[in-house]
């Protein structure tokens, strides 16, 4: 992630908007469910998982990447869904 985000600007600023979106309970492209028990995991201080699609990146194999936040608020991790 961090070599493509150096060699296009593009996909930096997407990862940057992604986390400014999560840090706001904008969970992106999940479900209503998955939405719901994010919601839930702020009260009760459980893992964070968003998700975030952008299609102006599949020939470089990006579409989506996840972003999680510990339970414990500790680290707040970007990824690839197959990094997983």
């Amino acid at each position: 992630m961090y070599d493509l985000a150096c060699e296009k600007p593009d996909f930096a600023r997407f990862i940057q908007e992604s986390l400014n979106r999560h840090v706001e309970c904008d969970w992106g492209d999940v479900d209503d469910e998955d939405k719901e028990t994010n919601n839930q995991a702020l009260k009760q201080g459980l893992r964070l998982l968003s998700a975030y699609n952008d299609d102006r990146f599949p020939k470089h194999g990006v579409a989506t990447i996840w972003i999680i936040t510990e339970a414990d608020r500790s680290a707040t991790t970007i990824l690839f869904p197959n990094e997983y």
